[in-house]
This record gives C-alpha cells, sequence and structure tokens, in this order.
C-alpha cells in the first residue's frame, strides 16, 4: 500500500508539473502572438517570399508540441487523470518486469549443480546452492529440502504449497494494472460526457447551432476519450506480456518440481529409503 501511494504521490507532482509546463507554453505563444504588431509584417510580399525560397525556415511543429496541445484542449482535470493511470500503470509493468527477468534462470544448469552438490555434499550442500540461487525454482528447492526429514509426502506437499506462493508473488500488483487499463477509458468517456453537457450549455447561451460551436466542442470532449483508450492500449500490451512471461515460469517451476523429486527420490535422502 505504501508502495501505491508514493507513485501516486509522485505522479501527482509529476502531472501538475507537465500541466503548467503546458500552460505556460501556451500562454507564452499567445502573448508573443498579440505583441506582433501590422507595422512588423511586410506590407508586400519579397520576392524571396513569392517565390517560396522562405517555406523552409518557417518553424515546425513537434511531436511533443501536438501534445501539449491536445492536453490542454482536452481539459487538464480529465487529461490529467488519465496521465495518472498511464504513469502508475507503466511504473507496475517495469517494476513487474524487472523481477520477472530477475526470476528467470537455467533451471536445468541449477538443477545440474543441486544433484551433483547432494553426491558431494549431501542435502546441506545442496541447500547452500538453493541460497545463493535466485528465482522461484531455487526456492521450491530449498522448500523441498528442508523436508526431506518428513518423508516425500510433506515434501511433495511443500512443493505443491510453496509453488502456490510463488505464483501469488509473481502475479503482484496485475490487478493494479488490470485496474488502470479499466478506468483509463472510463475518465476518457467521463471527460466526453461532461464536455458535450458543456458544448450543449454553449449552443443554448449562443442561441443558435453554429458549426463552429458544435464542432469545438465535440473536438475538446472527444480528445479525453482518445487519451484514455490510447493509455489502455498501451497498458494493455505490457499486460499481456507480464501474462505470458507468468505462464512460462509457472511451467517451469512445475517441471523443476517434478525433477526436484526425482532427483530426492534417486540420491534416497528420505529416512528408511
Amino acid at each position: 500500500m505504501k508502495k501505491i501511494l508514493s507513485l501516486i504521490a509522485i505522479s501527482g507532482l509529476l502531472t501538475i508539473g507537465a500541466t503548467q509546463y503546458a500552460k505556460a507554453q501556451n500562454t507564452d505563444s499567445t502573448s508573443a502572438t498579440e505583441t506582433t504588431t501590422p507595422a512588423e509584417t511586410p506590407a508586400e510580399p519579397t520576392e524571396a517570399t513569392a517565390s517560396g525560397e522562405n517555406a523552409d525556415e518557417a518553424p515546425k511543429v513537434t511531436f511533443t508540441q501536438v501534445l501539449k496541445e491536445k492536453f490542454i484542449e482536452g481539459d487538464p482535470r480529465f487529461m490529467s487523470l488519465v496521465l495518472i493511470c498511464l504513469i502508475l500503470g507503466l511504473a507496475i509493468s517495469i517494476e513487474r518486469i524487472i523481477y520477472l527477468n530477475m526470476a528467470t534462470g537455467n533451471s536445468e544448469k541449477f538443477l545440474e549443480k543441486v544433484e551433483a552438490a547432494l553426491k558431494s555434499g549431501g542435502v546441506e550442500a545442496a541447500k547452500e546452492i538453493c541460497r545463493n540461487t535466485r528465482g522461484p525454482v531455487a526456492s521450491i528447492a530449498y522448500q523441498a529440502l528442508m523436508r526431506v526429514d518428513e518423508g516425500p509426502d510433506n515434501v511433495e506437499k511443500a512443493i505443491i504449497s510453496y509453488g502456490s506462493v510463488q505464483n501469488g508473488q509473481m502475479e503482484n500488483g496485475l490487478t493494479w494494472l488490470s485496474l488502470f487499463i479499466a478506468l483509463a477509458p472510463m475518465l476518457g468517456f467521463l471527460g466526453t460526457v461532461i464536455g458535450m453537457i458543456q458544448a450543449f450549455d454553449d449552443i443554448a447561451r449562443a442561441g443558435n447551432i453554429s458549426p463552429q460551436i458544435v464542432a469545438d466542442g465535440i473536438k475538446v470532449a472527444l480528445l479525453t476519450t482518445v487519451g484514455g483508450l490510447i493509455v489502455a492500449m498501451i497498458l494493455q500490451l505490457f499486460y499481456n506480456y507480464l501474462l505470458s512471461k507468468i505462464d512460462n515460469l509457472v511451467i517451469d517451476m512445475e517441471n523443476s518440481s517434478i525433477s526436484i523429486m526425482d532427483i530426492l527420490l534417486k540420491h534416497k535422502v528420505f529416512p528408511g529409503k
């Protein structure tokens, strides 16, 4: 919970800063346009302008500037909420990707080391190999070795139980990620509905259905929906990648668990075997 609150606080600060910066940029550009006097504009087009030689000197609109403009046009109140969903979702996705990559290892080599340690140093040497190896397979093997004195049935139960624990740890955070995937388009639709209401209010105040009023209102209203759908699509890609990664790790854990039991039975580490 503390991690989530910290992410929300950081996201809020980043969002407020980005919004204020975008507003400042928009204000500066508006002020610069208003302070331009007719005297500064050439009365007649020069030959260079007429021939198109200065056409390439016109300022180019960058992708960042377009994003800032659309962010402001779409009402920063709702666009900020969508942006927070994106930031939190990406933070969870990156953390899960790092965790799962660190948990991924070569299970075959690990099991070979465990078997070699059982041959040379017994159960304690195999435990040391497990303690020095990261990943769910090593943790499951360590729990199995801890219970070899209790018999194969208890070892098998321990493997199954601890495998479920490792599976839960790998899926930690995915619930929040799925929440942001569902919440982002909902916030976008909410902004759209409120924007449409405001557009109809503008029509009512104007007293007529002007194409300019309708077009501006609808454009601003739909920007929040576009933002929410884009955020949901980005986070959905990360979500599916994480699910695929977890499925592969679970399959590896199940195969390794069978191999661990075979190794323990092969070397007769159980009492009375």
